[in-house]
């Protein structure tokens, strides 16, 4: 079973458009211990990702994205003039990861949080949970399809990706 996640960019940093444009990508500065033990502990080659879109107007999922590059350490923590350098980071203690997408393709509709918040089938989703600000989450499989439904792709299509 291939693995579903979100994640979210602000797309004035780095938004689908900019994933499709380069091909791919490395999923830098996460400096959250959860966030950082699921891309290096949990997602695997060819896992899903519902490409989130936050800090906008409307907060929605823009795409889909694959995870094309397992958990590795996360070179911007040694990077002095990085604004994610972490001063305790070293090349022997990373303490940070992060993983490489590629676009899959994007939403024909985007799927705003307000859909999702007030469709009941996106019920315990951790997206709408309340206190959930993890820029990184796993997706159950129900909660993935139907975001895809709502955006006109088809799901089955898509997840023999």
């Amino acid at each position: 079973m291939t693995g579903l996640w979100l994640m979210k960019s602000e797309p004035h940093v780095y938004a689908y458009s900019d994933l499709v444009s380069d091909g791919s990508t490395h999923w830098d500065g996460v400096r959250n211990y959860q966030a950082r033990n699921m891309m290096r502990d949990q997602m695997k080659l060819g896992d899903l990702v519902l490409y989130y879109h936050s800090n906008t107007k409307p907060p929605h999922v823009a795409g889909v994205a694959k995870v094309v590059r397992e958990g590795y350490p996360d070179h911007t923590a040694l990077d002095a003039t990085s604004k994610y350098f972490d001063v305790k980071a070293t090349p022997e203690n990373p303490r940070w990861s992060m993983v490489d997408l590629a676009p899959v393709v994007a939403c024909p509709n985007i799927v705003s949080l307000e859909a999702i918040k007030s469709d009941p089938a996106f019920e315990g989703m951790p997206l709408i949970r309340r206190g959930q600000r993890l820029s990184i989450q796993p997706v159950e499989e129900h909660h993935f399809r139907r975001v895809l439904m709502l955006s006109g792709l088809d799901a089955d299509e898509i997840m023999e990706v």
